[in-house]
């Protein structure tokens, strides 16, 4: 999943892609360097995150949604709201999954919209909106709690209609959650794949990486590839990597190796298991 941000504020890549020209430019790219899914978003859930209204929501992403549907009519289209009002809008303009942060509890309108479409849903987890999320968060047994989360929410939404094949799940890596907690969430990836869903995991980038690893902000890719080949060899199928470099991904999944094998990357891997 090729992340595509046409916002100004996202954490890694924010005004990069935020006028239609460069945003579709970009989003054609990731496909082409092998992107499943194209991962729109309008609005920055960064912790710390200021919200945007649903008008300038729309106004950044329906143009890139329809310039993208028509250049690359095959392509998976994701959009990254929390918005019911927005989510309506945007799948008639050609999108086919939603991607919630909120899992229908930021925007209740979101839960009415998912019933009476077609669409795909991606349903995470996250402990408090952007602004407090990242203030001391505190669980007893956060893979249990995030894992019990997941598990109501897959029973919810089947008793509401959406069968498995429409469902993803997100554990919801960084929003509310210590370093700690992500590590512990990553060592028991193969828990929640047993819920049955496709499990999405965000790890691109995230600063989470260069606490648990201690590399500069520059070496993230790096440590973004060194989390995915650890999680490749314990869950082999029913991953979905979102990822801002979609090149260094699709190579990883498809042949296992990094693009580039460094002995940082080794060594990284091998401390992975060593990892508290």
């Amino acid at each position: 999943m090729g992340i595509l941000n046409v916002t100004p504020d996202s954490f890694s890549d924010g005004g990069r892609f935020d006028s239609v020209e460069s945003a579709v430019d970009h989003g054609l790219r990731l496909i082409h360097e092998g992107a499943d899914i194209l991962d729109i978003g309008g609005e920055s859930t960064r912790p710390g995150a200021t919200p945007v209204s649903m008008e300038e929501e729309l106004r950044r992403i329906t143009p890139v949604i329809r310039e993208i549907r028509a250049a690359s009519p095959e392509i998976v289209l994701s959009l990254d709201t929390y918005k019911g009002a927005v989510a309506e809008i945007a799948l008639k303009a050609g999108v086919d999954i939603l991607n919630d942060v909120g899992a229908g509890m930021w925007d209740k309108g979101m839960r009415r919209v998912v019933e009476n479409v077609n669409a795909g849903y991606i349903v995470m987890h996250s402990r408090g909106m952007p602004q407090t999320m990242q203030k001391n968060p505190e669980y007893d047994d956060a893979v249990a709690e995030v894992m019990a989360f997941l598990r109501e929410q897959r029973a919810n939404w089947a008793e509401r209609g959406l069968n498995h094949e429409r469902l993803a799940i997100d554990p919801g890596i960084g929003f509310g959650k210590s370093a700690a907690h992500n590590l512990e969430l990553l060592k028991y990836a193969g828990s929640f794949s047993a819920l049955g869903c496709p499990v999405v995991w965000g790890i691109s980038r995230k600063s989470f990486l260069g606490k648990i690893f201690e590399v500069e902000e520059d070496r993230r890719d790096l440590a973004t590839d060194v989390v995915h080949a650890w999680l490749r060899k314990r869950v082999p199928s029913g991953m979905v990597w979102r990822v801002h470099d979609v090149k260094r991904a699709r190579h990883l999944a498809d042949t296992g190796i990094p693009l580039e094998r460094t002995p940082d990357f080794d060594q990284l891997l091998a401390r992975m298991d060593d990892l508290k």
